[in-house]
């Protein structure tokens, strides 16, 4: 049997700061190196990139997904970026450097250009500039909720071109049962006294107006109303663009009276901890996840989790969790199912649900099979 081609990937993205995106990135990266081919990363940068380059994995510091006319002076540069790395495959994973990859690789010869593979991470806004993701030779969807909004709103796309690769959770980081050292729960109380000894409610995510933020508040303000010993945890970071919107929540939880029962612990390292050390965790974004990462890693490690019965989300709890699934829009039936789930809390099963290593062997396996194929 011939030995497999050595394969030189480059993938884009605009930057390695942190998020579900950056982590694949990461973990595919790393993945490509151990089975000995070449890792290629073009960002402008951040903090993930020190790991990054700990894995043996290259990284090039371009402005490749600044939204601005400019940048589509990079389009020159990148082809003879391509051809100088001998690059086999090129694997955009977000908007503005998918539309410079592709402007790129289409301007080069067909019968030796790399192949060119997209992930759709998201369920963007529907328009042209969008459409950039589902223009590649293999559409990687993240869920069966992604893969149904390419075709349902980008009909043009082949279905024999998408494949369904869900991201992934490693088990051994994420054990079922396990619980972070005292000595860091002593320390997190002491930083949040008012949680202590409660019925600890976790809505992890970043703030902006689509995760539910307003909906957990109104949440723990029924449940409170219902004599439940809860205290609610925002956790997760706002932009400089957010700012106005968390003034807003943390007025709210002043004039709802929870000042004493919700804490927002702005963005965390340590999130893995505190949703180990949850009664539940909880995913309410009005819209659709595209996957859900977060809801996963806790069910993984055991703790129960609910959330609204759509998108990603809902996928993942179908699968592993029936009992979390929330209905959208009926605030009396969720109050009621998560009060349940508090009092009488439903075991997670034990299993090795969406794997990481089924997320690094498909896509592997999918460059593989494309750099097997003749190009065009």
């Amino acid at each position: 049997m011939a030995e497999e081609k050595k394969l030189t990937v480059l993938q884009l993205l605009p930057a390695l700061e942190s998020g579900g995106v950056e982590r694949g990135t990461l973990e595919i990266a790393a993945a490509l190196e151990m089975h000995g081919h070449r890792a290629l990363v073009m960002s402008a940068g951040g903090r993930q990139v020190p790991p990054l380059l700990a894995s043996g994995a290259e990284h090039f510091t371009w402005p490749i997904g600044k939204k601005s006319f400019k940048t589509l002076l990079l389009v020159g540069q990148l082809r003879k970026f391509l051809l100088a790395q001998k690059v086999d495959i090129i694997h955009a994973r977000s908007r503005v450097p998918a539309w410079i990859a592709w402007l790129a690789w289409r301007g080069m010869n067909p019968a030796t250009r790399p192949h060119f593979v997209t992930t759709v991470h998201g369920l963007y806004g529907v328009s042209r500039y969008s459409r950039i993701m589902t223009r590649g030779e293999r559409v990687i969807a993240v869920s069966n909720t992604v893969r149904d909004y390419i075709l349902r709103e980008y009909p043009a796309t082949l279905p024999w071109c998408i494949q369904v690769i869900h991201r992934g959770v490693d088990g051994a980081d994420y054990p079922h049962g396990w619980k972070p050292e005292t000595a860091w729960q002593q320390a997190f109380f002491a930083q949040f006294p008012q949680a202590a000894g409660k019925l600890l409610l976790t809505l992890p995510g970043r703030i902006t107006r689509l995760k539910g933020h307003e909906d957990f508040i109104e949440l723990i303000a029924r449940l409170k109303r219902r004599g439940l010993p809860v205290h609610g945890l925002i956790v997760g970071g706002a932009s400089s663009s957010k700012q106005r919107y968390l003034h807003k929540l943390r007025y709210r939880v002043r004039s709802m009276g929870l000042a004493g029962d919700i804490s927002l612990t702005g963005q965390r390292d340590d999130l893995k901890n505190i949703l180990a050390m949850s009664n539940l965790v909880l995913s309410l974004s009005s819209q659709p996840e595209s996957f859900g990462r977060t809801t996963l890693e806790a069910l993984r490690l055991g703790v129960p989790t609910a959330g609204y019965d759509h998108g990603g989300v809902g996928e993942i709890l179908r699968t592993i969790y029936p009992a979390g699934l929330l209905p959208l829009d009926r605030i009396d039936e969720t109050c009621q199912r998560i009060d349940q789930l508090l009092q009488h809390p439903e075991p997670v099963p034990l299993g090795n649900f969406f794997p990481l290593q089924a997320m690094l062997d498909q896509t592997l396996a999918l460059y593989e099979q494309l750099a097997r194929t003749p190009r065009h």
